[in-house]
């Protein structure tokens, strides 16, 4: 699976492309700070790098420079509109830089990685072709990050920050199993679930509950709403892996 760094100012439309992206690649995000742009190209470990004109400014040269200079070797797709390219503009003179007018369709994204990877489409999706789906949903952030990166080497792992969000989610890529916060605001786990439910098209797809409270009380009211398990938070890998296994 190649590696994918995307780089930008955290919005919808980052956040959109980093979900569609994850199908096939695995997708690391990280702010248009140049300060830490090193730290992340050292984890990542990126074949292609992603960044994201919105929002940048004459100031953000600074990472242009330094993907330039210490990085001449990974290629780098810039997506914003004619005024944001043109900011930059005297980057794209050579091979490493190229730009993608917005709006724009997420699979030309697609299309533009495997072309400047040089691998085909079909390539591009074969080792996730076989990988189950995993919803993770919990308003917690770091926990998000935490259970994505338990499970990605052998699923397909989505995250919504929410229930609402989960049910958006939910109907534009189905997914094979939820693992659910119970406690979250606004619209906790129980109403989350009920809404699964109540829609026939998706009521069979399996629900496992996180919690962070451990009494008697409070599992029973868990277990009352039937879901398929719960897991006590943090998750311990191991268990979660073997939760997830008895349904996918």
């Amino acid at each position: 699976m190649k590696n994918l760094l995307l780089i930008g100012k955290m919005n919808e439309i980052l956040r959109e492309l980093n979900q569609y992206l994850s199908k096939d690649f695995k997708v690391q995000v990280g702010t248009d700070d140049v300060s830490v742009l090193s730290g992340l190209i050292r984890v990542a470990e990126p074949d292609l790098i992603i960044v994201s004109l919105v929002g940048m400014y004459d100031g953000h040269e600074a990472i242009f420079l330094k993907l330039q200079n210490e990085y001449p070797n990974i290629p780098v797709l810039t997506i914003g509109i004619k005024e944001e390219r043109d900011r930059f503009l005297r980057f794209y003179e050579g091979g490493q830089f190229e730009n993608i007018l917005r709006p724009v369709e997420h699979s030309a994204v697609y299309e533009a990685i495997c072309r400047r990877l040089d691998i085909s489409l079909d390539e591009a999706g074969a080792t996730e072709s076989e990988k189950k789906r995993i919803l993770v949903v919990d308003d917690n952030g770091p926990t998000l990050r935490t259970i994505k990166g338990m499970l990605e080497e052998k699923y397909e792992v989505q995250v919504a920050p929410s229930g609402m969000k989960a049910m958006t989610s939910i109907g534009k890529l189905r997914p094979d199993l939820i693992l659910l916060d119970y406690e979250m605001p606004v619209c906790d786990g129980r109403q989350t679930l009920e809404m699964i439910r109540a829609d026939e098209d998706l009521a069979d797809i399996p629900v496992i509950f996180l919690t962070s409270v451990n009494d008697r009380e409070h599992i029973e009211k868990v277990l009352a709403l039937h879901p398929q398990g719960y897991l006590l938070k943090p998750p311990v890998q191991d268990k979660l892996l073997q939760a997830i296994e008895k349904y996918c």
